[in-house]
């Protein structure tokens, strides 16, 4: 068996393996709604690397797109009586559209610019957020209920909405993988690499990095209508500059460009932050802000990106070896 062969082989058993996890995490006794609020996180934060990871444009206003979405879901969902799966539907709309305005006054910028001018945006958002009468304020929207799917199936427990999330979730993860590998993926690959190269070759840049700035600000608003949905509420927080900056910490964990490393790092994130909530308090940030810095430092590509390194170099090796012996 090739390296390249074996190399495939562990990303298909670890996908397997991961997939069986999450089917069957209420079984071995996993709390479903810890697990669910992990795969909303995790959803969040492989929407946004689709935009750092393999664009290359670092957004400061990523939660916009996720607390604005979460705030319409919920408004919908309690206020109008939607079903879920029309609530959802409007976030992620919602999402999308806030994306293409923020996209159209944005991309027109690059490095440091671009990433304040999301930032202004998405702050004005946020005020916008805390001052509309529909909102609820600084309480938030609270008491959202799950409803019925299509108004048959009903999300009232856990389980159901559990394996509702599940399934959205994979097939979210299956559509990042398909864009990123993808022709329009190779482009924002080579965007992403040599910008210049890529107008030299004829390519519309900015409509690629609108088209990709739009896409992720729709699947971060989806993560944040299943936020919603799951927890029963939307407040300031999903809005807050600083939940921008926890996807950023969740992405650069894991490791930048990786379709695992997002996952990893909102896993580790939220365990953390549910873990040693209830016993260090507030200093549950310092915390995470010092395991971050171990991290960067030893792990310069991320913990999951440093992994797929070791095995490139492992194979290179392997390949380097069997050509000597020939």
């Amino acid at each position: 068996m090739t390296q390249v062969a074996k190399y495939k082989n562990i990303t298909r058993i670890t996908y397997i393996a991961l997939l069986a996890l999450m089917l069957a995490a209420p079984v071995i006794g996993l709390y479903p709604v810890f697990v669910m609020k992990l795969l909303c996180f995790a959803l969040f934060a492989c929407a946004f690397n689709l935009l750092l990871g393999y664009t290359g444009l670092l957004s400061f206003g990523h939660a916009a797109f996720f607390g604005s979405a979460a705030y319409v879901t919920g408004w919908f969902i309690k206020s109008q009586s939607w079903t879920p799966e029309l609530g959802i539907l409007a976030g992620t709309v919602a999402a999308g559209l806030i994306g293409l305005v923020v996209g159209l006054v944005a991309i027109r910028r690059q490095g440091i610019y671009f990433a304040m001018i999301t930032l202004a945006i998405a702050q004005m958002v946020f005020f916008v957020c805390l001052q509309a009468p529909f909102t609820g304020g600084e309480d938030g929207l609270q008491g959202v209920p799950r409803g019925k799917l299509f108004g048959v199936f009903s999300l009232e427990s856990d389980a159901a909405l559990y394996y509702f999330v599940v399934a959205i979730f994979v097939l979210c993860f299956l559509f990042i993988s398909r864009i990123v590998n993808s022709p329009f993926g190779q482009v924002l690959k080579m965007i992403r690499e040599n910008e210049p190269r890529a107008i030299s070759l004829g390519y519309q840049v900015d409509r690629y990095k609108l088209l990709a700035f739009v896409l992720s600000a729709a699947l971060a608003g989806l993560a944040g209508s299943l936020k919603t949905l799951v927890m029963g509420f939307a407040s300031l927080s999903d809005v807050h500059w600083s939940m921008s900056g926890e996807v950023i910490l969740m992405t650069l964990l894991g490791g930048v460009g990786t379709f695992l490393g997002p996952v990893f790092g909102a896993g580790v994130v939220i365990s953390l932050q549910n873990v040693l909530a209830d016993k260090v308090g507030s200093w549950v940030t310092v915390i995470i802000g010092a395991i971050f810095v171990v991290c960067v430092l030893a792990f310069r590509k991320g913990v999951v990106g440093e992994l797929q390194a070791y095995l490139e170099r492992r194979r290179a090796a392997a390949k380097l070896a069997k050509e000597s012996g020939a």
